[in-house]
């Protein structure tokens, strides 16, 4: 039975992670380190509750720390057997009630899968150092980083303060871009889109953002899709 509770914590760290980070797992459980330790090495909402029940699991079993290759199985065989997946994303407020993986864990993932280019769309933008981190990451394994960003002239008075490019200046190697005004074609318009693409495959898109009065949260909803259809509807987001 132990076996099985191993099984199934492998399952739902896939689905909450993904195979990127789960082979992260596999590889600090093949390397010894605590849990800890293993716990703070991706500072995104879930990782630290997931290295617990995969690490109490995988101890619970009596598994040796060669068997962390199952977890680098599951994640290899997870990419193999999903050409093409969408799933939805929510930034919060959090919940127990439905199995959503949150916007930022899948931005990261996204960025780490990228092999060649990683295109990022924003509107407004502070910098986040998991993501900064993930960038220069992207960037050693020779990735083209392309980034359009708002600009305050563009937003009008919705936005103040610095410029949102600003973010990303810890990643100089960073293509920055934005949409100049007297090209938008009607009054008003700004750059909303929120999107974040690598190697025109993996596709994640903020799709809207609303506000209960009731509870006084505002949440945001997105969609994560990897492979055949994200690839042909990319053309009109690159415009070729």
């Amino acid at each position: 039975m132990s076996r099985d509770r191993f099984v199934e914590a492998v399952a739902a760290a896939l689905t909450d992670l993904g195979p990127t980070r789960l082979r992260l797992i596999a590889d600090g459980i093949a390397a010894h380190r605590t849990t800890d330790d293993l716990s703070a090495a991706v500072p995104v909402p879930g990782f630290s509750a997931v290295v617990s029940a995969l690490t109490t699991a995988h101890r619970d079993a009596g598994l040796s720390t060669a068997e962390a290759a199952y977890l680098e199985g599951a994640a290899t065989g997870y990419d193999a057997g999903t050409t093409e997946r969408a799933q939805a994303v929510w930034s919060g407020p959090a919940s127990a009630a439905v199995p959503l993986r949150a916007t930022a864990q899948v931005l990261l993932d996204v960025a780490a899968e990228a092999r060649t280019e990683l295109l990022l769309t924003t509107y407004s933008a502070k910098p986040y150092p998991p993501l900064l981190d993930a960038l220069r990451d992207a960037v050693a394994r020779g990735v083209r980083v392309d980034i359009v960003v708002e600009t305050l002239q563009g937003a009008g008075s919705a936005l103040n303060g610095v410029e949102p490019a600003t973010a990303f200046t810890a990643v100089p190697q960073a293509r920055l871009w934005h949409w100049p005004p007297h090209e938008r074609g009607a009054a008003g318009a700004k750059m909303h889109a929120k999107v974040a693409i690598a190697d025109r495959l993996a596709l994640l898109v903020t799709v809207r953002t609303s506000r209960s009065q009731a509870s006084r949260r505002t949440s945001k909803r997105a969609c994560s899709c990897a492979g055949g259809r994200p690839r042909r509807g990319l053309p009109s987001i690159y415009g070729t």
